[in-house]
């Protein structure tokens, strides 16, 4: 499951950011990694589909 995180990275006019943060499980260990990515807030639901 993922959450999301509303950044602070804005500017007047500008594009307004959010942070993604997903947990991806390792084939091997079977231990939990956790990957951020920025992305403008109109990919979020793009970004989570992935």
């Amino acid at each position: 499951m993922a959450k999301k995180v509303v950044a602070t990275l804005k500017k007047e006019g500008g594009v307004t950011y959010a942070k993604v943060i997903r947990a991806i499980k390792s084939e091997k260990t079977g231990a939990y990694t956790f990957k951020e990515e920025m992305v403008p807030t109109a990919m979020v639901q793009e970004t989570l589909k992935k």
